[in-house]
């Protein structure tokens, strides 16, 4: 019988088991994962750690069992320490019996995800980044345990999102940034001030274009305050959100190419390069852009699930390709929605690609309609051919997910005129009588014309 296994038991590794197994009844299918639960929602812990999430097993999509029962042999506490592809085989420590065994495999999938970042600064390694559940429930327990000062380092979305979090949980809450904007890496400086405005909205205080330069520790070891370059905070609890890097020491040991990105080299059927039978999947291989015709690095759970399906279905003889990633993301602070998809101004531009960017502010609703509040689209447009390369969106509930037709465009390769005539819904409850984006693609179109 032939062995598929599988390193790393969340989002992409159990796809593409559940993948494989519906593909073939026959197959032997094993997980290792060195923690101990499964498919779970990691842009879920926030929000268990506010509160608005009761239970942590609420952010289970399926545990171990529920994956055992679908004849996938599920090893939790199971830790993978080396691959050998010659011989087709894992070193697994078992983590609660502490010893090793040896486990074969025909075929492989690679779904070891990211690990954090932290800033080199004294002190930073006596805190936890809150990645897993486990992780989320000591965060909630220490805040139970009293502590009014929080500080969280990094403003990309789980800084933010911890931010808010934390303040949810009445803490007073300091969010420091080296960047000179929140969420530099994902919004041009113009969308990126409405956030920090709802950032603000929430009482959160804000430092910019601040260093930190030391977590101080009380005598047991715990954080006590936070030193900048603009001054010390007082800080009974620290989160560091400052971002992730793929987990690839084991494939590099194995041999496996890391690309240019520092993630797995894999092609568009989640192939290793250069390794049949060997497939990744997730966070911690690259992606092909599909505007930047690169590879990238977008650590996403929407990209995870797809490329393990891609790899289950592969790995089972099939023959399906990912068509590659361009970038749509969302997430709210407060009632605020933020939502990006394909280039902003600032990555085109670092591309060499010419562009014109235009911003409208309109209304989520008719205007005069209960609830109506602002919002901002900005579109980021092709200037020698009109097509559409990039938007964002900043505004109040119902704003975000109007990305999703921004994306769906940029993906069909649509330009602004056409975006302008497309036919959208109306209704006084859910828009102005034209949608926010048939306004945004006009105005693009008048700027473009102009710029031309």
């Amino acid at each position: 019988m032939a062995r598929l296994a599988i390193i790393g038991a969340d989002a992409a590794g159990m796809t593409a088991a559940a993948t494989a197994r519906r593909r073939d009844g026959d197959l032997e299918i094993v997980a290792f994962e060195r923690g101990g639960r499964t498919s779970f929602s990691a842009c879920g812990i926030p929000y268990f750690v506010a509160g608005l999430v009761a239970e942590a097993e609420d952010l289970v999509a399926r545990s171990p069992d529920e994956h055992r029962a679908n004849g996938i042999d599920v090893r939790t506490r199971h830790e993978v320490m080396s691959i050998d592809l010659s011989r087709r085989a894992l070193t697994v420590r078992d983590l609660n019996a502490r010893q090793e065994s040896i486990e074969p495999f025909d075929e492989l999938v690679i779904a070891t995800g990211a690990t954090a970042t932290p800033p080199p600064i004294p002190g930073a390694d006596a805190t936890e980044p809150a990645r897993t559940i486990d992780a989320g429930e000591r965060l909630r327990d220490a805040l139970d345990l009293g502590g009014h000062d929080a500080v969280v380092i990094g403003g990309g979305y789980i800084g933010l999102e911890m931010a808010e979090a934390l303040a949810h949980q009445g803490r007073r809450v300091t969010l420091v940034d080296q960047a000179p904007q929140l969420m530099a890496g994902t919004l041009d400086a113009d969308m990126a001030a409405h956030v920090q405005d709802a950032v603000q909205g929430k009482g959160i205080r804000v430092l910019l274009s601040v260093d930190v330069e030391e977590i101080e520790l009380d005598a047991a070891g715990r954080p006590s305050a936070v030193r900048t370059s603009e001054g010390t905070i007082r800080a009974d609890h620290v989160i560091v959100a400052t971002g992730v890097k793929p987990a690839v020491d084991l494939a590099r040991d194995a041999g496996l190419e890391i690309g240019e990105t520092g993630a797995l080299r894999v092609d568009d059927h989640q192939r290793c390069v250069g390794h049949d039978g060997i497939y990744a999947a997730g966070d911690c291989v690259e992606s092909h852009h599909r505007l930047l015709d690169a590879a990238v690095n977008i650590q996403l759970g929407t990209h995870a699930n797809k490329q393990g399906r891609v790899a289950g279905v592969n790995a089972t003889g099939g023959d399906l390709a990912f068509p590659g990633v361009i970038g749509t993301a969302i997430s709210r602070i407060g009632h605020r929605e933020i939502a990006r998809t394909g280039l902003s101004e600032r990555e085109a531009r670092d591309a060499d690609i010419d562009v014109v960017a235009s911003i409208v502010q309109t209304d989520t609703r008719a205007a005069y309609f209960p609830e109506s509040a602002a919002m901002w689209v900005k579109l980021v447009v092709g200037a020698a051919d009109g097509r559409l390369l990039g938007a964002q969106i900043v505004g109040a509930p119902t704003a975000g997910k109007r990305i999703d037709t921004l994306a769906t465009a940029i993906w069909a390769g649509m330009t602004i005129d056409d975006l302008q005539w497309v036919d959208l819904a109306y209704a006084p409850p859910m828009s102005g009588v034209l949608d926010p984006v048939l306004i945004a693609a006009r105005a693009a179109t008048t700027t473009t014309a102009a710029r031309a």
